[in-house]
Formats: structure tokens, sequence, C-alpha cells
């Protein structure tokens, strides 16, 4: 059987998603975890590895078992054997041609900036401060240069394995909620760093550092060099994966 697992977490103690060796991971405890339930080796392929520090509320993964487990013992048993920073919502039986990765149309990502002339005690993990005021206009004046389907080399990290640069975006949302901002990306997949970069950029939009239309010049130029510093990783939040109707409904 295939099982599709939704997964929430605070990254800000591990390493990333992706496992590595002696290193503590969001993979890796997951799939610690969930192959205590099964009696047996367990290994899971997620909708998209986040970075260290970063975090999820919308994670999904897949994985396959022959245990005979209800959905509920899957959910609860795992949650059992997890940290509490890290816990499964919930689990479903999927076809068996079901990827968490390969059979996503999109994925939303939300950028957190805490903008107070003090930092935040409560939201230090989830957000980034930034002090000096932000034009939340202005920064999506400049977002709106990157909507549509472009090559983002310009916003793509180092050490990026991705063949092709070319990706859609379908909205990017800059909301204001008194000292918090926003921002929301939607696109079909993302290159290393992107939406950090993207968010690096529309901050130096947002203090007037650079006008909204530097974005476009940004995008064109095809180098990272032009583009802004990264936005630090625990402002970032996947929000929700999205599927086609016949392979997958929440």
């Amino acid at each position: 059987m295939r099982y599709a697992i939704g997964i929430e977490y605070d990254g800000s103690n591990y390493f990333g998603w992706q496992k590595q060796a002696n290193l503590p991971t969001i993979q890796g405890l997951v799939e610690e975890a969930l192959s205590k339930v099964a009696a047996h080796k367990i290994e899971i392929v997620c909708a998209g590895r986040t970075d260290a520090g970063v975090h999820a509320i919308g994670q999904v993964a897949h994985f396959d078992s022959e245990a005979k487990r209800t959905l509920k013992a899957w959910v609860l048993g795992t949650n059992t054997y997890l940290p509490t920073d890290i816990r499964l919502h919930w689990a479903k039986p999927v076809a068996e041609d079901f990827s968490a990765r390969f059979s996503a149309t999109a994925r939303i990502y939300r950028y957190t900036i805490y903008n107070y002339k003090t930092a935040s005690a409560i939201l230090r993990n989830q957000s980034y401060w930034f002090g000096l005021k932000l034009d939340e206009l202005l920064m999506q004046q400049g977002a709106n240069y990157l909507l549509g389907e472009h090559d983002f080399s310009s916003f793509r990290g180092s050490g990026c394995q991705s063949k092709s640069c070319k990706r859609n975006v379908e909205f990017i949302k800059v909301m204001r909620k008194g000292e918090i901002i926003y921002i929301d990306i939607k696109a079909n997949a993302y290159l290393l760093h992107m939406v950090r970069n993207i968010v690096g950029l529309l901050i130096a939009i947002g203090t007037s550092k650079l006008l909204p239309i530097r974005a476009k010049d940004v995008l064109e130029a095809r180098d990272r060099k032009k583009c802004p510093a990264t936005a630090p990783a625990q402002g970032l939040c996947l929000v929700q994966v999205e599927y086609p109707a016949d392979k997958f409904i929440y």
C-alpha cells in the first residue's frame, strides 16, 4: 500500500528536510518513527525539501508499507515517537502511481516579516525581524514584475541542482497586518533559495533602496549577483501543496 501523510514542523532545531548522516533532520526523524510503527524500514518522499530553519504546516510525503495499520494508528503511533516540534496530522491511502513530489502541481510558501523597531520574543523563530519601516505597497509593485513563467536564474541559490531555471509563479501577495508583513508565493516549483531571494529583493524595494521596476531588471539579468541578499530561513513556511483531483484529494 502507498500512503500519503501530512506533516507540520518547526524547523528551528533541524538541518532541513533531507536526511543527513549524524545530523537531526525532518526526514530522518519521520522515517525512524514510521519504521517503528510499521516494524520495518520506511523511506519517505516529500513534496518539497525545505532548508535548515524553514518550517512547514502543509508538507506532504508518501511511503510504501505492507504493514496492516489503521490510518489513526499511522498518525498517532508515529507521533508518539516524534519530538513535539514535528507532527503528522493525517494519513491517507493513495494510488501506487501517486508521488508527493512529482504529482504536485503547485506549492504555496509564506514568508513572515516582523516589521517593528524592536524584535519579537514570541515570533523570533517564525519570522524575520526587520527594524526599518517597509512599504508593502512598493513591495507588491515590485512583486508583480515576477509573475508568470520566467527564467529565475537571478534568484537561484548556489548549489542548486535543477537542470532548468524556468518556473511559473502564479501569484505573489504582500499583505500587512499591524507589525507583521506576509508574503505569499505560489509557483509550480522552486529553485534553491528562490523564495528567500525574492523576499530579499522585495525588502530592498520596501526600504526604497530599489525602485519597484528594478525587480524586472533583476529578473531579466539572469544573474544571482544582481539580486540583493537572501532573506533568513526562519521566516519561511511551506503552507500548502496542490495536486490534481484524480491523484489526491485532501
